[in-house]
């Protein structure tokens, strides 16, 4: 039972459903999740199972709509726990509590219930009720110090970066837990702090500093060891490909490459502690080069060489990647509001384990007669009574909406 919110949490529960588990998503008409307001929605009109954004991170999954505020709600809370091998969160320390949903509370109604908690600091600490998303972790964890030009202000990065990384490591957690459950019959609690996991990809810049005193300084597209190392324009509308160099033998696959132009000759790039002191030079060259050729076409040329290259991709070009296309990654799945679009794949396969997605991610209480009736076990009049109280939440307080 997935209890969590926004995106850092339901992708825990979302792979897991992708390998086998049933997970019913729990949210409220009064309260849904933050995703379902994120853009694109679908011919830009925003609404609640309008968003491609939700829809993308819940894919295999039931969903209910269930006010979790009201008296009334304990007996569903209950069953669900009850029925859980696995049930998670994401919300701001102390909120499970006063649903009486935090671990200690679920413990007593299942005590091998494995609860995982993922949130921005952690449960405990001077700072456990901060309160964000991922983006504000990019910032404390020092991606936006790292992140831009080196005379620009820090920069925010694409997209909330440890939202992405925070999953995996819970998930490895989870599979260990229900190993030791096989093994033992015992559950366990499973606490997270997103900042921490993110910090774990800033490694190399801390023991920098920690051991040499350097701190990280920002140089747009550029690495500190290679050179040219960057995105170039190539031929073409906004079409760009990224080269690195990263030794003497590439260097000389590279200069064979482009025609060792009269240029390439020039003493300021006579070596690569040379190409790294006049770099701005080099970068001008090599990008008055690319835009003569197609992207594709200096990706494949200098990957032939044996020199890292690869084309600037939008999504459009990932949609028709020629190797993607064979691995199946992208799958199109029929939503009830959206209607038929793309989804990705699982990740990685197994050759015993069967791993899938077949359902897009679901409208909000989608699934409210199946997993009210059929697998909690309420009557229909029961339900009829939760319809009529607002306990079972309805789009616009309509007690048809979701039936």
């Amino acid at each position: 039972v997935d209890f969590s919110w926004a995106a850092a949490g339901p992708q825990v529960c979302r792979e897991l459903a992708e390998h086998g588990a049933t997970v019913i998503r729990v949210e409220s008409h009064n309260r849904p999740c933050p995703l379902r307001t994120f853009a694109p929605h679908k011919d830009s009109i925003p609404g609640l199972d309008r968003g491609a954004f939700y829809t993308a991170y819940n894919t295999n999954k039931l969903n209910i709509s269930l006010d979790l505020t009201y008296r009334q709600s304990e007996e569903v809370k209950r069953r669900l726990v009850e029925w859980a091998d696995v049930t998670g969160e994401s919300m701001t320390p102390g909120t499970m509590v006063r649903l009486g949903l935090d671990y200690e509370s679920c413990k007593k109604i299942n005590p091998g219930i494995i609860y995982y908690s993922t949130t921005q600091l952690g449960q405990n600490g001077p700072c456990r009720d901060f309160q964000g998303v991922g983006h504000h972790i990019n910032a404390l964890a020092g991606f936006s110090t790292f992140t831009g030009w080196p005379q620009s202000e820090p920069t925010m990065v694409f997209t909330a970066y440890s939202d992405y990384i925070a999953p995996w490591y819970m998930l490895i957690a989870i599979l260990g837990a229900l190993l030791r459950r096989r093994k033992t019959g015992r559950g366990m609690y499973i606490e997270q702090a997103q900042l921490e996991a993110g910090l774990t990809f800033a490694a190399p810049h801390i023991l920098n500093y920690t051991v040499n005193g350097r701190d990280t300084e920002r140089r747009g597209n550029r690495d500190s060891r290679m050179a040219p190392h960057g995105i170039y324009p190539a031929a073409g509308p906004d079409r760009w490909v990224a080269i690195a160099v990263g030794n003497e033998d590439q260097w000389a696959a590279f200069r064979q490459v482009i025609g060792n132009p009269e240029w390439i000759r020039d003493a300021r790039f006579a070596t690569h502690r040379d190409r790294k002191a006049n770099e701005d030079e080099l970068d001008r060259f090599v990008g008055e080069w690319c835009k003569g050729y197609r992207a594709e076409e200096i990706m494949s040329l200098m990957q032939n060489a044996g020199v890292p290259a690869g084309v600037v991709q939008t999504c459009e070009d990932l949609l028709n990647d020629p190797q993607l296309g064979h691995r199946e990654h992208f799958r199109e799945l029929d939503h009830p509001v959206i209607g038929r679009h793309v989804y990705h794949a699982p990740a990685y396969k197994f050759s015993a384990t069967p791993c899938d997605i077949n359902r897009a991610g679901p409208a909000l209480g989608q699934d409210n007669e199946h997993v009210y009736r059929d697998i909690l076990g309420f009557s229909d009049e029961e339900i009829a009574d939760m319809l009529a109280e607002g306990v079972i939440t309805t789009e616009g307080g309509s007690l048809t909406a979701s039936w």
